[in-house]
């Protein structure tokens, strides 16, 4: 099968800001709608049906205490959910080129954290150009931007169903899809250290659709400013928006300080604008209303297929009242690619313990407990399984650090991830992989041992529960977790500082 030409592995149009506005805004959009309206939202997707995803295993690790982890992303492509160009008044309307522009880049990636007991919720926004190592290597590529992953898996997992006889074209872009949505999450995890529950994903038609449904927003900009590209013309101050313009406004990086991250800064405050405007016009309480709103959306949202919408709705009322802060997690400097592409190099600790500190209390540091020594278990050596290490109650930074060792003494790195408290450390193995499996439960003292048809072939999953303890006969015992457990959050460099929920913040 030849490569979608739609598809970029490298996207060279860095300048065309075009390609990143309308999923950004689309998203946000649709965030505000999911997060302040699951019991409309609920009703109507019954009856209506919007698009559902199995790129999230609802057998897998979910977050600690009851919190859940919400992944939006935003697509730059200007085709619908069977792969067909957008209608011709839609594309004029949009002011970003056919179908055969745009690709498949998620150039919006918003975390929303929302505790279970009501309190604020935490937003963080993840730098499109971040450059990451990819933990599927999709298409064989192990390492690009962020964005990029969901483009890549989507063209390799095309090519294997077209090997396969199938010629159907939205047969194709549905499971690409499918693939593409989670190699994004899976990356997305890995580069934070956290669990993924859910997700949203809105195409680039969903933005133009749903801000001229709500008639526009009202927004406020530090400064004057301009940019041709994005078709940008704004006052400094507070002003209202049509849906044009609103599109404008998120699409806009030219002449702003920062350009992407300044971007971001407007993806926040938009959703933060459009909840303010839910909830002034009456919209919350008017199942009419609503279905409106959502009758616009279910042409362009994806989502998991196992989000309970109605349980979502109680447990985010800090969502619904505005009580959000945004942040967007910071870089360490600019560079360029292999390509001559801007890329972001960043700090991964230091983003997964600004991550965790914004997600998580401080936690008190538990007495020391005392332990019976017992001899060490022999050396060990794997067979090549791939391990995911799962951290259920080990101390914060275990399961990547783990991972890593593991690495060394011939197992394959897989996910790192931290999610609920167990008791016990437990091993689950996929098909091939059983003889990793039991050197592995003997490593950690003799631990139980599962097989399980969930888990991948030539997989192993390890979930270390409050039992755990390094085992002497492993390497990096004595080093200190590579993850801090609690920074003080940036308030200064080129992604500022926090953003504001609720009501309408000023940005750049």
């Amino acid at each position: 099968m030849q490569p979608d030409p739609r598809i970029r592995r490298r996207d060279g149009m860095g300048k065309q800001v075009v390609l990143v506005a309308g999923k950004v805004a689309a998203t946000v959009v649709s965030v505000a709608v999911l997060a302040t309206t699951g019991l409309a939202w609920g009703t109507y997707r019954q009856l209506q049906g919007l698009g559902s995803s199995s790129a999230i295993d609802a057998g897998g690790p979910k977050s600690k205490d009851g919190a859940q982890n919400i992944l939006v992303m935003g697509l730059t492509t200007r085709l619908d959910l069977n792969g067909n160009p957008l209608p011709k008044p839609v594309q004029d309307a949009l002011h970003a080129g056919d179908g055969s522009r745009g690709g498949y880049n998620t150039n919006t990636m918003i975390v929303i954290h929302v505790p279970n007991d009501g309190s604020r919720a935490m937003a963080v926004s993840v730098p499109r150009d971040d450059e990451v190592t990819f933990v599927d290597t999709p298409l064989g590529q192990r390492t690009g931007k962020l964005k990029e992953a969901y483009g890549l898996a989507k063209e390799q997992r095309q090519e294997q169903v077209y090997a396969t006889g199938e010629r159907d074209q939205a047969t194709l872009e549905q499971q690409g899809r499918e693939a593409g949505r989670h190699s994004t999450i899976v990356n997305v995890q890995n580069l934070l250290n956290i669990t993924i529950d859910h997700f949203a994903e809105i195409s680039l038609a969903g933005f133009y659709d749903l801000a001229s449904q709500l008639g526009g927003i009202d927004v406020c900009l530090k400064h004057a400013t301009s940019d041709t590209n994005a078709g940008a013309d704004f006052k400094a101050g507070q002003q209202h928006l049509d849906g044009a313009q609103a599109l404008a406004f998120v699409r806009q990086r030219d002449n702003l300080p920062n350009n992407d991250l300044d971007r971001t800064h407007r993806q926040q405050a938009f959703l933060a604008a459009v909840t303010t405007k839910l909830k002034g016009q009456g919209v919350f309480g008017s199942l009419g209303k609503m279905q409106d709103l959502l009758t616009v959306a279910s042409k362009d949202v994806v989502m998991d297929k196992d989000w309970d919408l109605l349980s979502f709705a109680q447990q985010a009322s800090a969502l619904t009242s505005g009580n959000i802060e945004f942040h967007t997690l910071p870089i360490k400097s600019y560079s360029k690619d292999s390509d001559g592409s801007d890329i972001n190099v960043i700090d991964v600790p230091y983003a997964q313990a600004v991550v965790h500190t914004l997600f998580n209390p401080p936690a008190s540091t538990p007495a020391p407990t005392t332990t019976t020594a017992s001899p060490p278990p022999p050396a060990i050596k794997g067979g090549g399984s791939t391990v995911d290490v799962r951290n259920a109650g080990a101390p914060d930074g275990m399961a990547r650090k783990l991972s890593t060792a593991l690495t060394a003494v011939g197992f394959t790195q897989g996910e790192a991830t931290t999610i609920g408290d167990q008791p016990t450390t437990h091993i689950y193995y996929g098909s091939g992989a059983k003889d990793d499996a039991t050197k592995l439960a003997a490593l950690f003292g003799n631990a139980a041992v599962t097989a399980s048809s969930a888990a991948s072939a030539h997989h192993v999953a390890v979930y270390l529960g409050k039992d755990f303890t390094w085992p002497a006969a492993l390497a990096g015992g004595a080093a200190a977790p590579s993850t801090p457990t609690s920074v003080a959050i940036p308030t200064e460099g080129p992604q500022g500082g926090a953003v504001a929920g609720g009501g309408i913040p000023c940005v750049d």
